[in-house]
């Protein structure tokens, strides 16, 4: 069934109804639209459109179809309706006949699409924000029985000053608290009912809209109709919350997968999220983590395509919009798998102590404490590098660690170096030197942990 027929003589062309028709995905809102429904139907009946037997009727049907809908979503698609509206018309007027077709008295599609889309937003946050808590909490288990693990950290993927397993965990729990963050101030803004906007002018039945937004869950109404039927502003919100965060899980993923080679070999992966070769037996390849990489350019994709779409339209409503729901739901269930996946990488990872502490014991990562050691016997820290970087160099050419240069040949860089230089070299010492708040030495992140704990708790999932 067609809702706009009447205005046409000649049916409309199939290789159109093909690109214009939207029940292939809108169907995912089936239940934010019966919902909606059930809302209207008792404010039309507040204003004496439909009586209270009427509206009992009309709800008991919505309830129904409800039901059977949440069983098999997929059965809409059954259907040769346009989109998602009519459908639920159609399934009205099928089971109530004439007294179906008054559903949609007073209000217009260009409202019911961008309330049903605020509403799955909504929906899909909650489940959002649930993932981010459990990855929340596997970082800082990971992290929490992992203090004494001492790893190379790196600058330009180059060895640069030893951290702890521990801090590494606790840099990408910050990044996943900002992305929580985030979409706590994007739900702030979407909450904000469009129903009663009409097409563009605003309902002309006197509905009460704060009531209906009450009743769907909405913190408030929008005070524009013609900004609330075109306003997409929040699908942008939530795919640059999904985009930002699918680059901290990249940057998560690329970490796991360079700690994982065998080149690195500071972790193991588990069997259960890894794969092998189709030709060379001994590989176990960490292909979770390379599609959690790859993945992050599609939710990318999805965010650049709904900017295009909005640039350049006028107000209000415009077909253009359609193209509003294909890349936003693509992304979040990408966003929401990418998510569980990361969690699951963690939860049975091996972590290699010995190599861990191998790695950092090479490359020279103690030479900012020998550095900051001669600055605190009173050398000018430009003049303290520069003598480090001599003494390094000794030490490359020699083909030894710099704990291993004895006194006389430190000496000869400098004479004020002494026996205590190397209780600064160990890596225990480089780690406690580093004790301030965000810091690596111990006492540092055990208070990074116990505080991270309290806020999980705080925001118990």
């Amino acid at each position: 069934m067609i809702l706009w027929g009447g205005r046409f003589h000649k049916k409309i062309n199939q290789d159109f109804k093909k690109i214009n028709d939207s029940l292939n995905l809108d169907y995912h809102l089936a239940e934010q639209d019966i919902i909606c429904a059930i809302a209207w139907s008792k404010s039309l009946m507040k204003i004496n459109i439909l009586t209270n037997i009427e509206q009992k009727k009309i709800e008991d049907t919505l309830i129904t179809i409800l039901n059977k809908v949440k069983i098999n979503p997929k059965q809409i698609l059954q259907s040769n309706a346009e989109d998602i509206h009519s459908w639920l018309e159609h399934e009205l007027i099928n089971e109530l006949g004439e007294l179906g077709k008054k559903i949609n008295t007073g209000r217009s599609r260009n409202e019911q699409i961008t309330t049903d889309l605020k509403l799955w937003c909504k929906d899909k946050i909650k489940i959002l924000m649930h993932k981010l808590w459990k990855f929340k909490e596997i970082l800082i288990l990971v992290a929490e029985k992992n203090q004494d693990i001492i790893m190379p950290g790196y600058t330009h993927l180059q060895r640069a000053q030893p951290i702890t397993f521990a801090h590494w965990c606790l840099a990408y729990l910050e990044m996943i608290e900002r992305d929580e963050n985030r979409l706590q101030d994007t739900l702030k803004r979407l909450d904000v009912s469009p129903l009663g906007s009409g097409a563009l002018t605003g309902t002309s039945f006197n509905i009460d809209r704060k009531q209906l937004a009450n009743w769907l869950g909405f913190n408030s109404i929008t005070n524009n109709s013609l900004d609330a039927v075109s306003d997409r502003d929040y699908v942008l919100e939530l795919l640059s919350n999904a985009a930002i965060s699918m680059i901290h899980l990249s940057r998560f993923a690329e970490d796991m997968i360079f700690f994982n080679s065998s080149e690195a070999g500071f972790i193991e992966l588990s069997d259960e999220i890894t794969s092998g070769s189709s030709l060379m037996p001994q590989k176990k390849n960490p292909d979770a983590l390379e599609l959690i990489r790859g993945k992050c350019g599609r939710v990318h994709g999805s965010l650049i395509n709904i900017m295009m779409v909005l640039k350049g339209l006028p107000l209000s409503y415009n077909k253009d919009m359609q193209e509003d729901k294909e890349g936003l739901f693509d992304a979040i269930y990408t966003w929401l798998e990418c998510l569980s996946l990361s969690t699951l990488v963690l939860q049975d990872i091996k972590i290699n102590k010995i190599h861990c502490r191998q790695a950092a014991e090479k490359g020279y990562l103690n030479a900012t404490a020998l550095a900051d050691y001669l600055v605190h016997k009173g050398i000018s820290f430009r003049k303290a590098h520069y003598i480090t970087g001599q003494i390094v160099t000794e030490a490359i050419n020699q083909g030894v660690s710099l704990h291993l240069l004895d006194i006389n040949q430190l000496k000869k860089f400098n004479t004020i170096i002494n026996e205590d230089i190397y209780s600064y070299l160990t890596l225990e010492s480089c780690l406690n030197k580093h004790d301030v708040i965000g810091g690596v030495s111990p006492n540092q992140i055990l208070l990074a942990i116990n505080n991270a704990k309290k806020r999980l708790k705080s925001t118990c999932s």
